[in-house]
């Protein structure tokens, strides 16, 4: 499936807002989004005085295409997982985080094997991880309460795991999974709500440009 390889950075300026793709250093002052706050492209400074209210379509729009953004989902991905979130009970904007945070690279980012989603799902397929005592290169693989996450043995001899191991530290890890930080295994303890998921989203948009 085709997936972005271009900068990174311009998805945080095209959204007017850090999207914490490349993990630590967008933390740090060598951050793009620091030192170029406006949209990219010829135009960009233009557009970021430009007065006007922004109409409802482009809001909407806008928060969809950032969720897309933060958790590495393409455009048909993206609304397969709307689907399944407006057959299930509950609400759907709720339902459809929930079900990208179950996604196996976002949880391995949660757990903090990795400083990013892009990372994490590099881990994944690479083969570096075991679920539920089986090796998975699948980063869209949902997980569920009960689930079990470990890194290969073989991988466990790399530095960067080694490193990790000395250094991780599980007090970000959310309520909703936990970590052995000695042994790198990490357990789904239950399903997220939506006071677990950080992102900053408007879901109530995504679910009105769906309705369209």
């Amino acid at each position: 499936m085709a997936r972005y390889t271009g900068p990174v950075c311009k998805l945080c300026r095209r959204e007017g807002e850090k999207l914490f793709l490349k993990g630590s250093r967008c933390m740090t002052p060598k951050c793009s989004f620091e030192r170029r706050s406006y949209p990219p492209g010829q135009h960009g400074r233009e557009q970021q005085f430009r007065r006007g209210r922004a109409s409802d379509y482009l809001l909407q729009l806008r928060e969809k295409q950032k969720a897309r953004r933060i958790y590495g989902v393409m455009e048909r991905q993206f609304s397969r997982y709307f689907a399944r979130a407006e057959k299930r009970s509950g609400l759907t904007g709720t339902n459809l985080l929930v079900l990208l945070e179950r996604r196996l690279d976002n949880v391995i980012y949660r757990l903090g094997l990795a400083s990013s989603r892009a990372q994490a799902r590099q881990i994944v397929r690479h083969g570096h991880i075991v679920l539920n005592g089986r090796k998975t290169n699948i980063p869209s693989a949902l997980v569920s309460p009960g689930d079990v996450i470990t890194i290969r043995p073989e991988s466990m001899r790399r530095t960067y795991f080694k490193d990790l191991r000395q250094n991780i530290d599980d007090r970000q890890v959310p309520r909703w999974l936990s970590l052995d930080t000695n042994n790198l295994v990490g357990k789904v303890l239950n399903l997220p709500v939506r006071e677990d998921i950080d992102v900053s989203l408007n879901e109530q948009l995504i679910v009105e440009y769906y309705s369209r």
